[in-house]
């Protein structure tokens, strides 16, 4: 890709136009290497001769000791500081493509990957799947991928209208947890309704999250930061409802916080 072509990365009609996304840091490409190395099944173009590395001179040597097979382009301090969104950059940014569950969800580039990816994945009994709707705060969704990746086979589903999973704050905030977690874009709430039968969410009345029988769901929904689940939608659903048991000296926990501990529970 040309250089201007890469500035506009940052945003996200053009990452759908190109299929591409950023990922600025020592730190991340790092973590992208070992994404590639362990050659993920749900990022199957996640391969080492698709990504191109953007290094100044002070990354040269470590770039080439990563011994990463990526496509490595020099480039000057000024224009490192153009393909940045970081006040002070590091010298080192990884054009990656988007996994192909994502490619086609986000544009036409890939028509068949979304269709592929809603209604053809595979639903292995040990993968869990946990549904985000219209999340919006990229921090959030960024830390939600760091639990998802700790724990592992966990598969996210993002609502239309939510973050987009691949822009600069959210791949920041993942710590590269985003090359480790298969991530599904713009499933509806209806959608969801022909891939699961039994549901599990959030709710002040619900049986306690340390209840056996919190494990025993296809499909954890939690619902925007503000609005929660449309109340309306649940009613149609085969969903129960389940607590976090509090103080009750506040009425709601953060969205990444509650995400966190019921990744948690089902991990025990």
């Amino acid at each position: 890709m040309k250089l201007d072509d890469v500035k506009k990365l940052h945003q996200k009609k053009y990452r759908g136009q190109f299929g591409f996304y950023l990922v600025e840091g020592e730190h991340l490409v790092l973590e992208l290497v070992k994404a590639v190395n362990a050659n993920a099944d749900f990022s199957e173009n996640l391969r080492a001769e698709s990504i191109t590395l953007y290094i100044t001179d002070d990354f040269e040597q470590k770039a080439t000791a990563l011994n990463s097979g990526f496509t490595i382009v020099n480039v000057t301090q000024k224009q490192m500081s153009q393909l940045s969104d970081t006040k002070t950059p590091q010298g080192i940014i990884a054009c990656v493509p988007l996994p192909r569950s994502t490619a086609g969800a986000v544009t036409s580039v890939r028509k068949d990957a979304k269709q592929e990816a809603v209604h053809h994945r595979k639903q292995d009994e040990k993968q869990r799947y946990v549904y985000l709707h219209e999340v919006q705060d990229p921090g959030n969704l960024g830390t939600i991928l760091r639990t998802l990746a700790w724990f592992g086979n966990f598969t996210l589903l993002l609502s239309p209208n939510s973050v987009d999973p691949f822009n600069s704050k959210v791949v920041r905030s993942s710590m590269g947890a985003i090359f480790h977690v298969p991530i599904e874009l713009d499933i509806s709430l209806d959608a969801l309704q022909s891939r699961f039968n039994r549901f599990a969410y959030l709710d002040m009345a619900g049986e306690a999250v340390t209840a056996s029988s919190f494990a025993d769901f296809e499909c954890y929904l939690f619902g925007n930061e503000a609005r929660g689940v449309p109340k309306n939608t649940l009613s149609e659903f085969n969903a129960a409802p389940y607590t976090i048991a509090g103080s009750g000296k506040i009425d709601s926990l953060n969205l990444a916080s509650a995400v966190n501990m019921c990744v948690y529970e089902l991990s025990r």
